[in-house]
């Protein structure tokens, strides 16, 4: 709603405290705060990563203490010489089937040879600072890596809880799964079972009491229970070998090919899990309040990723890497600096030397569960659905396949080949259309036209009659010189036999027209238009909408062309969204500009107020919730955003309203509408009267009660929103997320809400928010 019915009121908000820039210490109580978060973190990642870690050097047949090693080393080390304060280092998940191999194929000592020379081959791509182009890989063919390698790991560890042991490939583990299956070991069988099970109901326990048992790590939880319910019976259990100094690493029995491979393969696989960890981690931690601005340095990262290695590999520990699984929880923990992850460094350290006894009580069957969940978790079907929906759906399956079949090196070169085949062939895909229209031929040209393409190009235009009226439409964005002469000599010898033809681009307009003359964009307001201006005989017929039609006819003139091949698409898979945008029919919110999307990507309800009724309302208020079920269960949607905006008349009528009785039956539509409305207007007064859980923004203060009513109207609609049943499931589920935003119109500026503090951030335009 655009009506404003108030003058604005001078500002009533506090300013926020002001963020110290980017690695400036934190003082006084800030200080303290940041302390007591990063110890809180240090304990929370410790006891996350002792189960990972030991399960992780169990699944690779190193010695077990490597794990702890590692975790130490990372956490310590990359921890205080990393660019990315909050990442976690730690064994390399990635690398587990890597690691595996290198040691049945080398040995131990020598696969600490092969981590110390990856470290140093890091250390340089580290000085050449080349970590940022690292980044241009695919996310096809990594998230295909890790996938074919989750998918060896779930495969190898499934062999240790059915009681047996793994082959060296996941081919071979597949093919003795049935025997294995046939004839597993009871116990091994049940404490992997249990293991399972607490991995996947501990984030889901219920109430007060299950959110003060989340507090303890879901890995954890399972190692203990399944230790307790493992207890008196005999399974083998973990083996620590008693400390001493570490035998130094020695040379492969292998060729230089075959030990540069080796390197390479520790030192790519290494260096992509830990940058894409590092700008994970730090987009996640950008979402919250008070978090000083900075991005992650991600050379120094990469080097610091390879000093770790080295002193790893030289102390016996396995290859270590940024963790998102590590790094995600330290934020979450509340971590603020490096504190945190060198803090857990130091408690493996000690748990190591000093709880030797309690770690040989854990089932090594726990660990290889723990294991394999991880890997089972490594395939992402979030990751899938992107992949499939940008149309890179064979990277993805060539690289996973390859991956399990060869090995990663292996995996991510076919991944790569498919890549550049693809982009090839996509640049090199012409298609031609001949059609007549009214006497008229008109040649469409789909696509790029290159040299490759000339012999269809000829046999299309081979298809006109001599002496005819030709229309030739290029609607690709290259031609290169032989096509260009190819096209020129026919329109030359067509013109010649008495035919006319004319060149043009998209929709047909002709070539020498500079691509820049339309310069309308699709959210251009119709008064700024020239091109949207209609035709007189238009206006005539229909003198009320002349305006909207000349805005569907530029479109059918300039758009259309451009998304026809999208929406035609569409057309034949059906509309599968990821978001779900309620916001308001204010006809200055314009949602596809604001969130910069397009046909297919946002399903959006729009009513006046952004208002979400409760359940149990009145049932002609069914619309909203209609709208919303069938968002949540039908499409599946992955997250819900309840935005309002500045100067929005739904607001300024409830404050105008205030104090007045509520409508009676007789009352307008509009009226019976706002009364939804009159819970936030409530808890504003609530806020105001006793002082406590009031909105405010972070970087300025709230302009007045109209803009406060508005904050406070997208957290009571959240809340409307949980008490639906169907949200409420999928959010207990985990395959939901809420989000609320303030729009505000003059500011052209978004803010997004943090609901932990009930403050509101402003979106930077060099840091995507994430899941949103």
């Amino acid at each position: 709603m655009s009506q404003i019915q108030k003058s604005p009121q001078p500002p009533t908000g506090q300013s926020p405290e002001p963020v110290p820039p980017s690695g400036a210490a934190p003082h006084g109580k800030a200080a303290g705060a940041a302390w007591r978060g990063d110890l809180s973190a240090s304990a929370v990642i410790f006891l996350l990563s002792v189960p990972l870690s030991l399960g992780i050097a169990l699944a690779t047949g190193a010695p077990l203490q490597s794990g702890l090693v590692a975790s130490a080393v990372g956490g310590i080390v990359a921890g205080l010489l990393g660019g990315a304060p909050l990442q976690v280092t730690g064994a390399a998940t990635g690398l587990l089937v890597v690691t595996a191999d290198l040691v049945q194929r080398y040995g131990w000592r020598a696969t600490c040879l092969i981590t110390v020379l990856a470290g140093l081959a890091q250390l340089a791509l580290g000085a050449l600072r080349v970590a940022r182009a690292a980044l241009a890989v695919s996310p096809a063919i990594v998230h295909g890596m890790l996938a074919g390698i989750g998918v060896t790991i779930a495969v190898g560890q499934l062999h240790v809880v059915l009681g047996g042991r793994p082959d060296s490939s996941a081919v071979e583990n597949a093919a003795a799964l049935p025997g294995q299956l046939a004839h597993p070991h009871t116990t091994a069988l049940l404490i992997g079972a249990v293991t399972v099970a607490v991995l996947a109901g501990w984030p889901r326990l219920p109430g007060r009491a299950g959110r003060r048992a989340r507090l303890l790590p879901a890995p954890l939880a399972a190692v203990l229970a399944t230790t307790a319910v493992s207890a008196g019976t005999a399974v083998p259990r973990v083996e620590l070998p008693s400390w001493r100094l570490p035998e130094p690493p020695v040379l492969p029995d292998a060729s230089l090919a075959a030990l540069a491979a080796a390197v390479l393969t520790v030192t790519l696989v290494a260096s992509m899990e830990s940058l894409l960890s590092a700008v994970a981690v730090d987009r996640l931690a950008a979402e919250r309040p008070g978090t000083p601005p900075g991005r992650p340095q991600l050379n120094r990262e990469l080097a610091g990723q390879g000093l770790a290695n080295v002193v790893s590999g030289l102390l016996g520990g396995l290859p270590v890497s940024g963790g998102a699984i590590r790094g995600s929880a330290n934020v979450r923990a509340g971590a603020a600096t490096r504190r945190a992850t060198v803090l857990h460094g130091v408690w493996v350290l000690l748990c190591a030397g000093l709880l030797a006894g309690v770690l040989e009580l854990i089932p090594l069957a726990a660990l290889a569960a723990l294991v394999m969940v991880v890997g089972v978790r490594m395939v992402s079907f979030v990751h899938l659905r992107h992949v499939q929906r940008h149309r890179e759906f064979p990277v993805y399956a060539a690289t996973s396949a390859a991956v399990v079949l060869f090995g990663v090196l292996p995996g991510v070169l076919t991944g790569i080949a498919v890549g550049i085949f693809l982009a090839l062939r996509r640049l090199t895909h012409t298609r031609i259309q001949v059609t007549e229209e009214s006497g008229r031929h008109r040649v469409r040209v789909s696509g790029q036209l290159t040299f490759l393409a000339v012999p269809r190009l000829t046999r299309g235009l081979a298809q006109v009659p001599p002496g005819a009226d030709a229309v030739v439409e290029l609607c690709g964005s290259f031609m290169d010189h032989a096509a260009y002469e190819a096209l020129q000599s026919w329109a030359t010898t067509h013109r010649a036999a008495g035919g006319s033809v004319a060149l043009g681009g998209r929709s047909g307009r002709p070539l020498a027209e500079p691509v820049s003359a339309h310069s309308c964009r699709p959210w251009t307001p119709w008064r700024n238009h020239h091109c949207t201006r209609p035709a007189a005989d238009h206006t005539d017929a229909h003198p009320s909408g002349g305006q909207l039609l000349g805005g569907v006819s530029a479109f059918q003139r300039h758009t259309a062309p451009l998304v026809r091949e999208e929406l035609a698409r569409l057309a034949r898979e059906g509309q599968r969204p990821t978001q779900l945008f309620l916001t308001c029919a204010d006809s200055r919110l314009v949602t596809s500009m604001i969130t910069s999307s397009g046909p297919g990507d946002l399903f959006t309800v729009r009513n006046v107020g952004n208002l979400m009724p409760p359940p149990g309302s009145d049932a002609s208020c069914d619309s909203v919730a209609a709208a919303v079920e069938y968002a949540v269960e039908v499409l599946r949607v992955e997250s819900i955003t309840v935005c309002g905006h500045s100067g929005c008349g739904a607001m300024a009528a409830l404050l105008d309203a205030a104090g007045t009785p509520p409508p009676s039956d007789e009352a307008t539509p509009l009226a019976r509408w706002l009364r939804h409305g009159h819970p936030s207007l409530a808890r504003m007064a609530r806020i105001g009267r006793l002082g406590r859980g009031e909105v405010a923004f972070v970087e300025r203060p709230v302009a007045d009660d109209h803009e406060r009513l508005a904050l406070v109207n997208v957290r009571q609609q959240l809340d409307h929103l949980r008490a639906h049943p169907c949200v409420a499931r999928r959010m207990a589920e985990g395959t939901l997320t809420l989000h609320g935003m303030y729009f505000h119109v003059a500011e052209a500026q978004a803010y997004l809400l943090d609901e932990r503090s009930g403050r509101f951030r402003a979106v930077r335009a060099d840091v995507p928010a994430v899941g949103v």
